[in-house]
């Protein structure tokens, strides 16, 4: 329903951190819209406030799909940094054997949530040579400089526009000045690492750089431009990457290219977790996984993390969490009825209306800077409408194709109507027995996870047996024993549904 042959298409109004206002988003070549992506640094499991960003980054690409432009989206794994190479030494690992697991539950998580998977994955030890390749043609233009231990630098007066994509002054920074981590402070800048001389018990490379291992912002400059060329159309990523990561990147590119680097920048805004900052002291840092085992489901979880657009600070609440599960379910019920129910031939004109007000709305919301609280608003009201015409048998045929249409569209980008919540639930419960992380498992779900869905069927169909024998007692103790089990039980005119709580 998004698109019909005479249809003009739909721009995307991205607000752009460079320019600081909305600006079209559209592929340069007027082909293919290249985007980067930085992805995760895997030292340990991901929490909510980075699935956030991926998060607003698929709701992104999938709305760009939506609007008929082809993506090839880049994203990076930084597999080597100093929490890896602090963390691996401690577990007593080299990073080859320490950083695969965290790797493969990134994956695991980006599947659970639905993220859709990027045309292609840059991990950073594998593109160590073309980092050494920029390393050195910033040394030659001068803007790159060696200290006596080995390490390499970027000269912070080779590039006089430094600090344009975060807009501060920094005016007055002494050149040669710097710190010798990755872990920067945020609120200054200095001359930044490109390579890291070689010590003692660390990961490291043999390059005619001399021995040592890539500065992290070094990473994505040289594998964005490796996949994308010197000048991409999209860069996003989380708002704490701006400066000086960002910042630092555009930097580095930009004085060997002297081409900008990426023409659109994307920032998503940091999550609050119950009106504070996510943090391990305060008791309210959560992981993906941590959330399954209370029990909450998949598209709940991604539901309540797109539910705020992605410039503004979403306070991320369990009220929250168990609203967005009543939506999906509002949702689906509808989606059943639709699909099950029997409906007359026939349009009516004020509901083919309503599902094609609802469609503009949820299109011009989205392409609104990706407005995903206003898309959402059309969608439930045309699900209002639609049930009490149900209620008043006035819905026919063709409304309801019409508004499966529009529920094809916002399902595209919201992803949310499909139950595909057990399988996630039941991998992270498996995660949870085999890492010894039991205790962390609701009750509540560790009894729903001890019968299997063939058993609910089996029983399923053994009190529909029961209730046409007038079995009432028999029909009555399965419903209790499956509730028990945390599967509850929905009789309608179209039979038994069951859902795991």
């Amino acid at each position: 329903m998004s698109k019909t042959p005479d249809a003009e298409p739909m721009t995307l109004r991205l607000f752009n951190t460079l320019t600081g206002q909305l600006d079209p988003l559209v592929p340069s070549d007027g082909k293919t819209l290249r985007m980067y992506a930085c992805g995760p640094t895997v030292y340990d499991y991901g929490h909510i406030g980075n699935f956030r960003t991926f998060l607003e980054i698929d709701v992104l690409r999938r709305f760009l799909r939506l609007t008929g432009i082809p993506i090839f989206h880049v994203m990076n794994i930084t597999d080597v940094d100093d929490k890896i190479i602090r963390n691996a030494a401690q577990a007593g690992i080299p990073i080859g054997e320490y950083t695969p697991p965290f790797v493969d539950a990134f994956f695991e998580d980006l599947e659970a949530l639905r993220i859709e998977r990027p045309e292609q994955i840059a991990r950073a030890t594998e593109h160590i040579g073309r980092m050494v390749e920029l390393v050195q043609k910033l040394a030659a233009a001068g803007a790159a400089y060696q200290t006596d231990d080995g390490s390499w630098y970027f000269r912070l007066s080779a590039f006089p526009e430094y600090g344009k994509l975060s807009k501060k002054d920094l005016s007055g920074i002494e050149d040669g000045a710097r710190v010798d981590v990755d872990e920067y402070e945020k609120d200054s800048a200095r001359d930044f690492a490109l390579w890291k001389a070689a010590r003692p018990g660390e990961a490291s490379w043999e390059t005619p750089i001399g021995r040592g291992r890539p500065g992290w912002h070094i990473e994505c400059s040289a594998m964005a431009m490796a996949y994308l060329g010197d000048s991409f159309d999209l860069h996003a990523g989380g708002e704490d990457l701006m400066f000086p990561h960002h910042e630092n990147e555009i930097a580095q590119s930009e004085t060997v290219t002297h081409k900008p680097f990426a023409r659109h920048w994307m920032h998503v805004r940091f999550l609050l977790v119950d009106g504070r900052k996510m943090s391990k002291s305060e008791g309210n840092f959560f992981t993906l996984r941590d959330l399954l085992l209370k029990g909450y489901k998949a598209s709940a979880i991604r539901l309540a993390l797109i539910s705020v657009p992605y410039r503004h600070q979403l306070n991320f609440t369990f009220e929250g969490l168990t609203d967005a599960t009543s939506a999906i379910e509002r949702l689906r019920t509808f989606h059943q009825r639709l699909l099950t129910g029997q409906f007359p031939a026939g349009e009516d004109p004020e509901l083919q209306a309503a599902a094609a007000k609802a469609q503009a709305e949820y299109m011009a919301a989205l392409a609104n800077d990706l407005n995903t609280a206003e898309a959402r608003a059309p969608i439930f009201e045309l699900v209002r409408a639609a049930n009490t015409a149900i209620d008043q048998g006035q819905l026919l045929a063709g409304d309801r194709d019409a508004i499966l249409a529009v529920l094809k569209d916002f399902d595209a980008v919201f992803d949310v109507i499909a139950d595909r919540d057990a399988e996630p639930t039941r991998r992270a419960v498996e995660w949870a027995k085999r890492s010894g992380r039991e205790a962390g498992i609701a009750p509540a779900l560790l009894a729903s996870q001890s019968i299997t869905d063939e058993e609910i069927e089996a029983l399923v169909a053994e009190r529909t047996q029961a209730k046409k024998q007038r079995n009432f007692a028999r029909a009555d103790q399965i419903r209790n024993d499956l509730a028990a089990k945390g599967v509850v039980l929905e009789d309608s005119r179209d039979g038994v549904r069951w859902k795991r709580k």
